[in-house]
């Protein structure tokens, strides 16, 4: 028998892979259907928080299994905030694939790319049950990497979508964000606006993605939730304050045991609504989605491993058929 070997896919293989947004959305809506029926397995998810305290830094833990896909694995992510000054990414990490028959690790790659892909997925998948049909405006607040990955996702599940309305607390990089999303969606109108109230005021469907804070300075009012808008916070409720997040006529999340395992940890989440449902659910057929289109939903997307363990078996496939990646043995 010949020695167990692993592939390691860099972020140059990851990318090279070349899966596409669309098939990473049909794969999340399977992953998210699993988990409705209770048949994926994912703890929430433990974390560490390195340096100096205030400084928001964060590596987590995630694992997860998914029977149906085949997938199962854990994600080691971290986010530190100040890497920007650095010159470094926000978001860095590996993700280990195993297999589910012997256990052994059958890859490991970097995950930023998964990470942002999925996380865009993942809003897709909101967007398909949450937002209101014809929805035409996008805004965007925070316009680093999940701004992009969002749009892309956002553009492949909303045919109707028209406008972009981008706001960053560095204006220039708006303006830049804008730029390059028009070039690469030649139908969309993509505006830098100066304020939050901007991207936000009148708008179907509003992201924020700024970073994760500890002791947030919300902007966002409840009077700028449009009626019938669906609002994804990927940032907690770094933007949003609890009077606009109590706007929202119902209120999801990508999972209830993540989101409530964070809040008890007490540094977070301390005035969101009660959680209706989560995407599992809606996924499934358990739990309704929009009703009509005059409501304000909100579906607070946490980030969590079903959506890795559901990308990565299809980033290891792709590199397989192109050659990508080393060989190492165990």
């Amino acid at each position: 028998m010949s020695a167990p070997q692993l592939l390691y896919l860099s972020r140059a293989d990851v990318e090279a892979a070349g899966v596409p947004m669309l098939a990473i959305i049909e794969r999340l809506e399977a992953a998210f259907r699993e988990k409705g029926q209770g048949k994926a397995e994912m703890p929430p998810k433990p974390g560490i928080h390195p340096g100096p305290p205030g400084s928001d830094n964060f590596i987590h833990a995630m694992p997860a299994y998914i029977g149906a896909l085949g997938a199962a694995g854990v994600k080691w992510i971290g986010g530190f905030p100040a890497n920007e000054k650095r010159g470094l990414p926000y978001i860095t990490g590996l993700l280990i694939l195993n297999d589910p028959e012997t256990g052994l690790p059958v890859a490991v790659m970097d995950a930023a790319w998964i990470t942002a892909m999925r996380t865009g997925a993942a809003t897709a998948v909101a967007v398909g049950r949450l937002a209101r049909r014809g929805a035409e405006s996008f805004g965007i607040l925070g316009c680093g990497v999940q701004a992009r990955t969002n749009l892309e996702a956002v553009a492949a599940v909303l045919p109707s979508l028209k406008y972009v309305r981008a706001y960053d607390i560095h204006l220039e990089r708006a303006a830049r964000y804008c730029a390059d999303m028009m070039r690469a969606h030649p139908s969309l109108k993509c505006v830098a606006v100066p304020t939050p109230r901007a991207a936000v005021e009148g708008t179907d469907v509003v992201v924020t993605a700024g970073p994760i804070r500890a002791k947030p300075a919300p902007a966002i009012e409840p009077g700028w939730f449009a009626e019938g808008a669906l609002a994804v916070p990927l940032d907690y409720d770094s933007y949003w304050k609890p009077g606009a997040m109590a706007a929202a006529t119902r209120f999801y999340t990508d999972d209830t045991p993540q989101l409530l395992h964070t809040r008890g940890q007490g540094v977070y989440f301390r005035g969101i609504p009660e959680v209706y449902a989560d995407l599992g659910e809606v996924a499934a057929g358990l739990k309704d989605g929009r009703r009509d289109d005059r409501e304000r939903l909100m579906c607070m997307n946490m980030g969590i491993a079903l959506e890795d363990m559901a990308t990565a078996p299809l980033v290891l496939a792709r590199a397989l058929e192109r050659g990508l990646g080393t060989r190492l043995p165990l």
